[in-house]
Formats: C-alpha cells, structure tokens, sequence
C-alpha cells in the first residue's frame, strides 16, 4: 500500500442531535456528544483505522483538547506531523443535526489557520497526497496547501482534492479554485459542489466537465449514490440502503473507503471503488458524529 500524508484540518466536533419541534426562544430537546472531528484529521482517521500508512499534518492549539486529537490519531494508527501552536486554540466545530440527518455546522477552526508550509510533510516517492479543501479556502494555511500539492509534484505523488464546502467555495472564488487545483489526480466533490465549479444542472455533465481537467473524479449524491468518471467513462452506483441518523463526516468517510481501495490500484473496477466509500460513509451515518 502507498504511503498517504493527509493535510487538512483537525476539531472537537460538539454533535447535537435534536428532536422535537423548532422552540425559539425555548429549549428543544437534543443528544448532545463530543467527538473527533475536522475534515482532514476524519479522512486520516479513516484511512488508518483500515491500515493504510498514512501521516497527518495539521495543527492544534496547546491545550487539553489537542492533546486528546492527537491521542486519537495515534490510537488509530496515525502518524502525526502536527504542531501544537502556542497560545492557540483547539479548532471547535459544532454540528446541529436535524431530524432525518441533515446538519449545519458552527466552525472556529482556531490553530488549525496557523497550518505554514513548514509544516506539511513531503509525500514518499510514488506516494499519494489528499489535501482537504478547507485549507485553500482561507487566506492564512492556503500557502501550506499550495506548497503541499507542488511538493507532491516534485515528488512523483499523486494527489486527492475534495472542494470542501459551496459557501467558502463561492467566496473564494471558483476560477481561483480550477486554477490552485490544476494537475490534481482525483477530485472527490459532492454533487453542489461539482454544479458550483462547471455551472452544470446535471451532476453527471458536471462530473464529465470536471474529468476533461483531472484524471478521475467522484461525486457523491447523498441518497443518490455515487459518481465516477474517467477516460471518458461514467460510471453510477446506488447508495446502500442504511439508517441516516447524522450525515457529518459521511463525505470524508466516502473519501478514505474510496481511496482505500484505489491506492493499490488505480485502474480498479469503478464500481467497486465507488461501493467501497459508500460502504464505511453508511457506518457513519448511522451514529452521531464524523468517526
């Protein structure tokens, strides 16, 4: 199995799984749990717990939080490259989970805006480099990702891109975007996400658009299932049936399963590749929290 370096962002996920009707200016009922989160540290999560070799680069902050992260990484088999910033603070994310499994997230990414190029390992020769899109998307680490993805270059890697999130996605600006993410091997967008970056209705025109820049890229349809294109093939998978307790996280799981299965061979069954994602982001949808 390839080597992956995972660079991205790392949080305390405070997950709230509400019930009952909407109570403004009242309580509203609600299971409340703390977790492991941030879209990087989820994917490297992952890909660990699956025993590919894989290295994390992020930051915390110095405090009893980053500590506890950094336990987790190493208990899933890990390897950490992560700096604990002094006098910074735990990136905190809080995800409001609605009835049915639909979330709104509240994010203070605290130290994880500290990411420097010095930071981010190079990957090994012929390894694999997933860069999470949160970290182009501020002004402050989008240096650390641009150098991530030029050392991955120089060293004959290839590279993972998923664009993140429409909101900070738009606000940065998609030409932008297309022009820092040329030459990345595999983008993993949901299906907003490939509609904001080629302008297409269709997900699966957007998937095609999106394959005349990069090798291969999937999309993900929630309830739809999955895309893949590449080399002018278009392949669709259906979504397992399973229950949708808290759809947090289920992008990056998709990711690692998929990655997981592509790594040792990149020209595998498209629909065993798309199955795979879809198989560990049914595991998370059905529990509260990203992992």
């Amino acid at each position: 199995m390839r080597p992956v370096v995972v660079v991205g962002d790392v949080a305390t996920d405070v997950v709230a799984v509400l019930s009952g009707e909407a109570a403004p200016g009242s309580d509203r009922p609600a299971t409340v749990r703390t977790r492991g989160g941030g879209a990087g540290a989820n994917v490297a999560v992952h890909l660990g717990r699956l025993g590919v070799p894989v290295t994390f680069a992020g930051c915390v902050g110095a405090d009893p939080a980053g500590a506890t992260l950094l336990a987790e990484l190493a208990a899933a088999g890990v390897t950490p490259a992560v700096r604990s910033v002094a006098g910074g603070v735990t990136g905190t994310i809080v995800s409001l989970v609605e009835p049915g499994g639909q979330r709104s997230m509240l994010a203070d990414r605290g130290a994880n805006l500290e990411l420097v190029p010095a930071d981010v390992p190079a990957p090994a020769a012929g390894g694999h480099l997933h860069l999470s899109g949160y970290t182009l998307l501020h002004p402050r680490p989008r240096a650390a990702g641009l150098a991530a993805l030029a050392a991955a270059a120089v060293a004959g890697a290839t590279t993972s891109l998923d664009p993140a999130s429409t909101g900070p996605l738009a606000g940065y600006g998609v030409d932008r975007w297309l022009a820092d993410t040329t030459g990345v091997t595999l983008l993993l967008p949901n299906a907003d996400e490939a509609r904001l970056l080629t302008g297409c209705a269709d997900p699966a025109d957007a998937a095609r658009a999106l394959a005349g820049r990069h090798p291969a890229v999937a999309v993900t349809l929630g309830a739809e299932g999955a895309l893949w294109c590449a080399g002018g093939r278009l392949v669709h998978r259906p979504a397992p049936a399973t229950a949708v307790l808290d759809t947090t996280g289920a992008g990056d799981a998709f990711t690692a399963g998929l990655l997981a299965a592509w790594l040792p061979d990149p020209d595998a069954d498209p629909a065993g590749l798309l199955d795979s994602g879809m198989a560990l982001a049914a595991t998370v949808v059905r529990q509260p929290g990203a992992r």
